[in-house]
């Protein structure tokens, strides 16, 4: 029973990590946090379904710690609910100096029915940057500006590279990170073929804008070409979209100095002012064709009749798309971009099962730690061995011994060779028995005095020395037999732990030596290292307290297993005396 309890154990040790790994995407992470996406009610409430949209992961100070995480975010991972699909993210912008990080993340579907929950794994040293950020904005997606550069022009960041032509000032603290200051001379894109619009083609654009002040006909964005003309502006405050020199009525007026959301869609038959995420205008028109450079913060070309203005602000998150947007995605991206969306809700951080500090002290050990922790693992496995095997061996000594005593007594008043003869005996105590061979070698004593001649039915007192003295030497080699190899234990008990102090001490010297070296001073240079030195002397202590237990229980049976052969002993030599010796007042001849 005890040995199918020790292998039990031994598989539910083995098995239980990997059980409490299994929803663990991958075992190189250490930790994750459950994100969830909310569109419905209680969070975005956003009309309808979005399908795919880019979701913005706003980390900060108040939901996330940065510990564990790579100075530049390349461990990030996000996975979907299911724990396998890797879902393409881009960085906007990571400091976890300032605990801070803008991420966006490719949802495959945005419903209202019910919330969505995502991982994020993070806490991976030696993982790669991903690779997947250009694929985050679906292909549709023709040119997205973060304007998280500094110095130079804006990039697009989808595959496309349509990059601005011209720079503009930063401007800091935007909406979503970093933003661009319009108004002393326009943004300039390129005239690329990806960006070129057919005669009533489909087409969205988006951006987020922050007047400065409110004037009339500023312009936000504006492409002409020939007698065709896309522009969407702001008069003293009040969004427009003009095709053709045909402008939309005015809807919903925006205030200077806040964040306002403007988007122009067109399907092919009408054009749509959509403004914070809700349809403003529509002009029953369609586009026409435009194949040359547009322009951001003002007028493209030369208008006739009409007088327009540069637009006085800050833009961020500018997006173009070839295709018609749907009005949930548009609203998505108006209610979910902000500083105070409801859109992404944040769970605790989850550390990987079986992985705790222990597996940051490990990946910190040097060589030289190493090398004492291995001399400690087989200094253990020998204990354990010897002890195991020893508690298995006493175990059946003990058992047959039990059983031989009770025949023992069983035959008190018959000739004591009579045990040896009787077919009784079952063969684990003829094999186990420390007191069986004890008798063995007195019966054989007996019996070779009464094949030499004497008479065993009055032996003398020598006789019966001699006999005690062939026992003696038996008990004697039993116990030695008993004790062998219990010295291996004694030493693991004492020299495990000099063996970790020895590593403790050369770990720390190395760390003093390296951070000296390093001119490195501070807690987070050193403390690695001196962890995974005591983490040495951890390990000594944890060879030897197994082993000084083992040694005390093992020598208190080995001690009783002694006791019991002295006991026999005098009890063997007693009735031999009593029932075969002088007491019936005769000697053996040549005694």
């Amino acid at each position: 029973m005890r040995r199918i309890l020790f292998l039990l154990f031994t598989a539910l040790s083995a098995l239980l990590p990997n059980l409490a790994q299994a929803a663990w995407w991958q075992a190189d992470w250490s930790y994750r946090k459950p994100i969830t996406i909310d569109a419905g009610p209680q969070g975005a409430a956003l009309a309808g379904d979005a399908g795919r949209t880019p979701v913005l992961v706003r980390l900060h100070t108040g939901n996330f710690n940065f510990e564990g995480v790579s100075d530049t975010g390349a461990d990030l991972r996000f996975i979907a609910a299911d724990d396998k699909t890797v879902l393409n993210h881009q960085i906007e912008q990571f400091d976890p100096l300032l605990g801070m990080a803008l991420v966006w993340v490719d949802m495959p579907a945005l419903p209202v029915a019910a919330p969505q929950q995502i991982w994020m794994y993070y806490g991976n040293s030696k993982a790669p940057a991903s690779g997947n950020g250009q694929r985050s904005f679906d292909p549709d997606y023709t040119l997205v500006y973060h304007f998280a550069e500094t110095g130079a022009p804006a990039r697009d960041t989808t595959a496309y590279g349509n990059h601005a032509q011209t720079m503009t000032v930063t401007a800091e603290g935007t909406v979503i990170g970093r933003g661009a200051m319009l108004g002393n001379a326009p943004l300039m894109l390129p005239a690329s073929p990806s960006l070129a619009l057919a005669s009533g083609a489909a087409f969205t654009f988006s951006a987020w804008v922050r007047p400065e002040t409110l004037g009339a006909n500023q312009v936000v964005y504006s492409r002409r070409d020939g007698a065709g003309e896309l522009t969407l502006g702001i008069d003293q405050g009040v969004p427009f979209v003009q095709v053709n020199g045909q402008r939309s009525a005015p809807g919903q007026p925006i205030q200077a100095g806040q964040w306002s959301h403007l988007a122009v869609k067109a399907d092919g038959k009408t054009v749509a002012l959509v403004v914070g995420g809700r349809t403003a205008a529509t002009l029953a028109v369609a586009l026409p064709a435009l194949n040359t450079p547009a322009s951001l913060g003002a007028y493209s070309g030369t208008a006739e009749g009409q007088s327009f203005a540069p637009f006085n602000g800050a833009i961020d998150e500018v997006r173009f798309s070839k295709v018609a947007r749907p009005d949930a995605l548009l609203q998505a991206d108006a209610v979910s971009q902000g500083a105070d969306s409801r859109m992404t809700a944040f769970g605790a951080d989850e550390q990987q099962a079986g992985k705790s500090h222990f597996g940051f002290i490990l990946a910190a050990m040097p060589l030289d730690a190493w090398i004492v922790v291995a001399l400690l693992g087989l200094m253990m496995a020998f204990s354990w061995m010897i002890m195991i095997g020893k508690g298995r061996s006493y175990g059946a000594i003990s058992r047959a011994n039990a059983k031989f005593m009770g025949f023992f007594r069983e035959t008190a008043g018959a000739p004591l060779d009579m045990l040896a003869k009787d077919s009784r005996v079952p063969a684990e105590i003829r094999t186990d028995s420390s007191l069986w061979r004890l008798y063995a070698v007195a019966v054989e004593e007996m019996r070779r005095r009464q094949d030499r001649g004497y008479d065993l039915n009055a032996v003398s007192n020598a006789t019966i020395s001699a006999i005690r003295a062939a026992m003696d030497g038996v008990m004697v080699r039993e116990n030695e037999s008993m004790s062998k190899r219990m010295n291996w234990l004694s030493t693991t008990i004492e020299g495990a732990p000099y063996v970790g102090l020895f590593g403790t001490v050369i770990g720390i010297m190395l760390v003093f030596v390296v951070a000296a070296m390093a001119g490195a001073v501070d807690i987070n240079s050193v403390a690695p290292g001196m962890a995974a030195a005591l983490l040495c002397t951890a390990a000594g202590l944890g060879v030897a307290i197994p082993a000084l237990f083992g040694y005390n229980w093992l020598a208190s049976r080995s001690d009783a297993i002694g006791a019991d052969m002295a006991v026999f002993v005098d009890e063997f030599s007693t009735r031999l005396a009593e029932e075969q010796g002088e007491g019936r007042g005769q000697t053996v001849r040549g005694a």
